[in-house]
């Protein structure tokens, strides 16, 4: 018990560290970049037909591409990491202003941001070192191999559902406003507030939306053995683009998904860390 006691106590003192918790904040603003960054792309996939790939790795090869890019992308990836840290910790020992089966649920959240964060830093590591392969093209690939293995098609489909509920958690989180939880809201007045709120909304709506449809084309590429529709966000994007109406609504999800950038630089000052 002891031992658990110190862990906790040296996680503790890692997580209130200063220099974490500005690195960590300047994730939020590299997070924020790769955000509107996707939103472009999502919008060049709308109406110019962009073989870029629509994801967040898209969007980190799109700014790696540009003057001071590769820069950008070493910053990006050490806040990235610096929040992964930070999110590593809350998962092991934070919280603990919750109770319950709530302060679990942010647990396992913090656990699920930890991989994504991870995720990204190391997908701006390999963009900087010139690596070339497509994530889209790999989780195809992935799939399909899956696939062919007994109960492989079940997994994916399993993935998929996954995938969509988190999506639709997400929708739920940002029309319930939960994300007002995790901010300084004390220390913003009045229209700061209100912003930040129609921000946050927007964007964790027009995300949930995102992850919800690329889960659900995983299950149904699952059903139908159809590897090609597994390539998660990529795939979501440009099944939605063609259908009636798909340009209109990637559009309003490329707005979304752009004000969860700009969400994203207010929480790098008003997230509480």
């Amino acid at each position: 018990m002891s031992l658990t006691r110190n862990a906790e106590a040296t996680a503790s003192r890692t997580a209130d560290s200063r220099w974490l918790e500005l690195l960590a904040r300047a994730g939020f603003i590299g997070y924020g970049i790769v955000h509107l960054l996707f939103a472009w792309i999502i919008l060049q996939i709308a109406f110019a037909g962009s073989g870029e790939e629509g994801n967040q790795n898209g969007a980190l090869r799109a700014l790696g591409a540009q003057p001071m890019g590769k820069f950008l992308l070493i910053a990006i990836a050490v806040g990235l990491i610096a929040m992964a840290i930070w999110q590593a910790l809350e998962a092991a020992v934070g919280h603990h202003a919750k109770r319950g089966k709530e302060r679990l649920f942010e647990r396992i959240a913090s656990a699920v941001r930890t991989v994504v964060f991870l995720w990204l830093a190391w997908t701006s590591i390999q963009v900087v070192q010139d690596a070339s392969s497509n994530s889209a093209d790999q989780q195809e690939q992935f799939s399909e191999k899956l696939m062919a293995s007994s109960g492989g098609r079940g997994l994916v489909g399993f993935a998929g559902l996954v995938l969509a509920a988190v999506g639709i958690g997400m929708v739920i989180y940002g029309y319930k406003k939960k994300f007002e939880r995790n901010l300084k809201t004390n220390e913003m007045n009045g229209k700061t507030r209100q912003t930040v709120r129609r921000l946050g909304m927007a964007g964790y709506i027009a995300r949930g939306a995102v992850f919800a449809v690329a889960g659900l084309l995983i299950v149904v590429a699952a059903i139908n053995y159809d590897p090609e529709k597994a390539r998660g966000l990529d795939a979501a994007l440009r099944t939605l683009r063609d259908q009636p109406y798909g340009p209109f609504i990637l559009a309003l999800m490329a707005l979304g998904i752009a004000a969860f950038g700009v969400y994203c630089f207010f929480q790098s000052r008003f997230r509480k860390i």
